[in-house]
């Protein structure tokens, strides 16, 4: 479930040429009720990805995700091409400090992508989904390890309560719940790295870079599959090589639609936002997978939403605050 940060570019905004054109300006509302209707889309497409991993059997994690990496080149070059965006992608591969950020990132959504498609595919898409929702705690938590920042009493309840859910989880599962911890660092890692281009790359320049990167590895690993006899691309008929080839669109169409959303959302809807993905796979894994969830489980996951309830009435509350900050000093 790849996302950018907050601050990437806006991917379906209009090029300068048509911008002049526009008379006046969206309103505020309009602006906001668009963001969120892209913002829904973006989380809902997200949450919906388990069904259509499966969907995509017999095919294993290693072959979806390889193909996913070249489809999306694809798919990337196509999109680029028909917004004339060029110029910005080259001005990115040209700079040395911002490709090799970038392809630190490729590599981290590399196993991000690996583990939740494998995740899923191997009767463990609840799992999966608690790694999306213990995400914004790890963010959290990275924010205190790696950039030194204080938190605030309410965010450090937040993420004691998400460390005693994982304890329970633990007992729960028989073991470290490794891959919802590895999707939570893997991804909020990634976020880390993201940001720290921020602006300067759009959406769609950025996970183009990122499938450059990764393209080489997956071709290798397709070329393998099919010298073994195990790629199923080529070999389950064409309704499959065809739901195959719209992995691309399946990975760039949400992460677009974020870009068209967070340009035009604070950051306090976008974390509201965020959960609907979680939500939607835990629902689909129970509900639709039937996948079981046991008392000691429903108690892991009850802590873990408790956490959350406490991160998001901090992040409430804070820019409740700011709010009334902005409204003071502006009078």
């Amino acid at each position: 479930m790849p996302q950018p940060d907050a601050s990437a570019t806006d991917s379906l905004s209009v090029s300068p040429s048509t911008t002049a054109e526009r008379p006046t300006a969206a309103p505020a509302r309009s602006e906001s009720a668009t963001g969120i209707i892209f913002g829904i889309g973006a989380y809902g497409l997200w949450g919906l990805l388990p069904l259509y991993f499966l969907v995509l059997k017999p095919a294993g994690a290693v072959e979806i995700v390889a193909n996913r990496v070249v489809w999306s080149l694809i798919f990337c070059a196509l999109l680029i091409t028909v917004t004339r965006a060029w110029s910005p992608l080259l001005s990115v591969l040209r700079d040395r400090r911002i490709f090799a950020t970038l392809a630190v990132a490729a590599a981290l959504i590399a196993v991000n992508w690996l583990t939740y498609t494998w995740g899923v595919t191997n009767g463990h898409a609840i799992e999966t989904s608690l790694g999306y929702f213990i995400n914004p705690l790890v963010s959290v938590l990275l924010g205190v390890l790696v950039l030194k920042e204080r938190l605030r009493p309410l965010q450090w309840a937040a993420v004691g309560i998400g460390f005693v859910a994982v304890i329970v989880l633990t007992v729960a599962y028989g073991q470290l719940p490794w891959i919802a911890l590895t999707l939570a660092f893997s991804f909020g890692l990634y976020g880390f790295v993201k940001k720290r281009v921020g602006p300067r790359v759009d959406a769609a320049s950025s996970l183009t870079v990122e499938t450059i990167v990764l393209t080489p590895a997956a071709v290798v690993v397709m070329g393998v599959l099919m010298a073994q006899g195990q790629a199923t691309v080529t070999t389950a008929g064409a309704g499959h090589f065809w739901l195959m080839a719209a992995s691309g669109v399946v990975t760039a169409v949400p992460l677009l639609f974020f870009g068209a959303s967070a340009r035009r959302l604070p950051m306090t809807t976008i974390g509201l936002l965020q959960y609907v993905a979680p939500l939607l796979q835990f629902t689909i894994a129970t509900v639709i997978l039937h996948e079981q969830m046991g008392p000691e489980r429903w108690v892991g996951f009850g802590i873990v939403w408790l956490a959350l309830i406490v991160l998001t009435a901090d992040m409430l509350l804070v820019s409740r605050d700011s709010a009334r900050l902005r409204r003071a000093a502006a009078r």
